[in-house]
């Protein structure tokens, strides 16, 4: 399998030990350092040819030698350069001590530094490895360059940043241009990280393919590479059926809305046929409110357990507006053996006691996808959610091994996590997704995938980003009801 640094995303750690076989392997780490260093001058000379100077602030390890590299390679260039350091520059060791041998110029203290208007800050403080707070004079100078309102270029990932978390450690630039190399770390990709970034740059520094493949782990950005195979193409003789049978569970009388936000989204998304399960009580609210939609009177556990015997029921949704958490429970445990999309109610209703859901689930392919929010998590897997120690990619992948379900962890960066190792963070959802019912059609285009036989892991990474694409064609501003009519055919990957 390829490295593809388009989608592919390397933590911290796993850089690290990049780095090291590198080394080990006879590649001149200087020279890669190098080879970073000027990918950073020439980039904040496109960037902002307009500087009338550039501000590098270098920490003490090898971002800094990143910094002493770029602003020696800007110099070259004719621009004014000044360079301030974190802590005695005497002190430097290996790679990063060559390089501010290399810039051969004045450096002064980083309190000393006050960026004035028309300076670009280059930010070669830390990296991306960077796992505890900020140290006071870093913090202060970050809060006197936001003052001023200067323009900073980040080296690898704003300082303050983790790199594995995209959380931030005491204090941290807002970079309005940051600048990797070899591929994205996961701190630019979660929140709050992705917005401190600003636009973002990879560059490729010259470590061989096969050393980024051997120590990457199983996370990408999500997108259309990771179902190419599953869409498929309609042949003359398909039917509703072969298009995959959809059932979505709907709630009391006072609250079918969201069901059939689900149900109308599966249809669009591509389910052959979708029907409604309604209790006696609410089948006349979702008769007068249905049209291709159909609908099917569910009481209870025994007469959904009469209805499992139709194996052309291929997937179900189960939890927007449901209510009854007790049914809910009952319904979730008769359908072990279906593929099932358990989101909201669904997913409370086994708060206290998760086990036996992660049981009847546990045989065969993952057949279970959960799409809990941030609140739904903490309730269904309370001591994951508690370790600060885990990245939101983290406790997803360890809420997918515990319940060997496919984990939507929700957000403006929604994780979607396989109990094989394998997880995804999304990108392409805008802000006004945000807003009632959203959750309901996601479902519903998860549930239409699974339906048409994907597997689970693919059905969610693909129902997630065509979300985030519907959200995004509909506009600033849209309800739920308008999602469904914007949800655009499935593409292949390119």
């Amino acid at each position: 399998m390829s490295f593809d640094r388009t989608v592919s995303i390397i933590t911290p750690t796993e850089m690290s030990a990049i780095d090291s076989d590198a080394a080990h392997s006879g590649i001149d780490s200087f020279r890669l350092m190098t080879s970073a260093g000027l990918a950073v001058s020439a980039a904040a000379l496109r960037i902002y040819p307009q500087a009338l100077r550039f501000v590098v602030l270098c920490g003490p390890g090898n971002n800094g030698g990143d910094g002493y590299i770029a602003a020696a390679g800007l110099k070259r260039s004719g621009a004014e350069v000044a360079v301030y350091a974190l802590g005695d520059t005497a002190h430097l060791k290996g790679d990063a001590a060559r390089a501010h041998a290399q810039w051969a110029d004045s450096v002064e203290t980083l309190r000393a530094c006050r960026p004035e208007t028309g300076d670009v800050v280059i930010d070669a403080l830390f990296g991306a490895g960077l796992s505890r707070p900020v140290p006071d004079d870093a913090a202060f100078v970050m809060q006197v360059v936001a003052q001023a309102q200067i323009p900073v270029i980040a080296i690898d990932l704003p300082s303050g940043l983790d790199g594995r978390t995209g959380q931030v450690l005491g204090k941290s630039f807002r970079a309005s241009h940051t600048i990797t190399f070899m591929a994205r770390k996961p701190g630019h990709l979660l929140l709050p990280g992705r917005t401190l970034c600003g636009s973002l740059d990879v560059f490729d520094i010259g470590i061989p393919e096969s050393l980024l493949r051997s120590h990457a782990s199983r996370l990408c950005e999500n997108g259309p590479h990771l179902w190419a195979g599953y869409t498929h193409v309609l042949d003359p003789s398909a039917h509703k059926f072969t298009r995959g049978h959809l059932a979505v569970f709907s709630g009391g009388p006072l609250s079918t809305g969201a069901a059939r936000l689900s149900a109308v989204a599966g249809l669009t998304a591509g389910a052959g046929l979708v029907t409604l399960a309604s209790a006696s009580a609410a089948i006349t609210a979702n008769a007068a409110h249905l049209t291709a939609v159909m609908l099917k009177e569910v009481e209870d556990a025994a007469a959904l357990s009469h209805w499992l015997a139709d194996r052309r029921i291929s997937a179900f949704v189960l939890g927007p507006g449901f209510g009854d958490l007790e049914k809910a429970r009952q319904y979730a445990l008769l359908l072990g053996e279906r593929a099932l999309v358990l989101d909201a109610d669904g997913i409370t209703a086994f708060k206290d006691d998760p086990a036996p859901l992660f049981d009847v689930f546990a045989q065969g392919e993952p057949h279970l996808v959960m799409t809990p929010h941030e609140g739904e998590f903490a309730r269904l897997f309370a001591d994951i959610d508690a370790d600060p120690t885990l990245s939101k990619v983290d406790r997803a992948l360890a809420a997918a091994k515990r319940s060997h379900a496919v984990i939507v962890y929700k957000g403006a960066d929604t994780v979607i996590a396989s109990p094989d190792g394998r997880a995804a963070i999304n990108t392409n959802a805008p802000p006004w997704l945000a807003t009632a019912g959203s959750g309901d059609t996601l479902a519903g285009i998860i549930g239409a995938h699974l339906a048409q036989g994907m597997p689970a892991f693919e059905a969610a990474a693909a129902g997630v980003w065509r979300h985030g694409r519907a959200g995004a064609k509909a506009g600033e501003g849209l309800t739920a009801e308008d999602l469904a009519a914007a949800i655009e055919p499935l593409p292949a990957a390119s």
